[in-house]
């Protein structure tokens, strides 16, 4: 991409790590005339220790970028690698143990078991896995999370808000290269989403943790330190340090062009 944005953003990044990336990355649902293009040769770099937000009209392909980098939708042609292992040559047990190893995810739906605790809750990816958590690391999480006085609470005890916060903690306490947050405010007020937010961010600054978040708020995309904007299947702009105003002008482009093509097509 040789947008201005694109090159204050790789100069930014310069010296940094890679925590995914993707090379000419494709994805179509379907065959034949019926086929739909979901994502269309995507380049895309996701360094370590940074957060990063993905946006774009309904249908433009974040969702299925984000599944694509986090493994669980496999790629139509393409390369994907998570650090330096090309995940789109794995089988589905080697890609299951990458994902339980390697990767924590946030989902709109909290998929907390509502018969346990939030502590349980928490560790519940590394017991089934039979690993012992690192108790320092996930108690740091459970204090940055301010969720002390909840471990005891089953989850129909706690407000979405908290139950959003246990589900972080959930996808930190691994300790994970990569989380992968999907929509994870889009069922909370925004109070609880403003908090939320916040966790993430200070996961990023103060834990050191890498995340990417799909999202369609511009408020919440803010907080991020880059978003990739997508469109019709490919990355279309990115915004370095961006704010709630500067995100929602740019959406407001999308909606402008989609207008105008909508127009032009009834006209033919």
């Amino acid at each position: 991409m040789s947008t201005p944005a694109a090159e204050q953003t790789h100069s930014l990044a310069e010296g940094e790590r890679l925590a995914a990336r993707a090379a000419a990355l494709t994805k179509a649902y379907g065959t034949g005339e019926t086929a739909v293009l979901a994502l269309n040769e995507v380049d895309v770099e996701i360094f370590r220790g940074r957060f990063t937000a993905v946006m774009g009209p309904s249908g433009s392909g974040k969702s299925t970028l984000m599944h694509c980098l986090a493994g669980l939708d496999t790629a139509t042609s393409g390369q994907v690698w998570l650090g330096e292992t090309e995940i789109t040559g794995l089988n589905e047990r080697e890609l299951t143990r990458l994902r339980r190893d390697r990767i924590g995810f946030m989902f709109q739906s909290f998929n907390l078991l509502p018969t346990l605790t939030a502590g349980e809750n928490i560790t519940l990816p590394m017991d089934i896995a039979g690993h012992t958590p690192d108790r320092a690391w996930v108690d740091q999480v459970i204090d940055t999370l301010r969720l002390g006085d909840r471990l005891s609470h089953r989850p129909a005890e706690l407000s979405g808000g908290q139950q959003q916060r246990v589900a972080c903690a959930r996808a930190l306490a691994s300790r994970p290269e990569l989380i992968f947050a999907d929509e994870p405010t889009g069922n909370l007020d925004s109070r609880s989403s403003l908090e939320v937010l916040s966790f993430l961010r200070e996961a990023v600054d103060s834990l050191n943790q890498t995340v990417v978040m799909v999202t369609h708020d511009p408020s919440a995309a803010g907080h991020a330190d880059l978003v990739l904007f997508l469109g019709d299947g490919r990355i279309v702009d990115e915004m370095p340090r961006p704010t709630a105003e500067a995100v929602l002008e740019r959406m407001k482009r999308f909606d402008t062009v989609r207008t105008a093509r909508s127009d032009a097509a009834r006209k033919t």
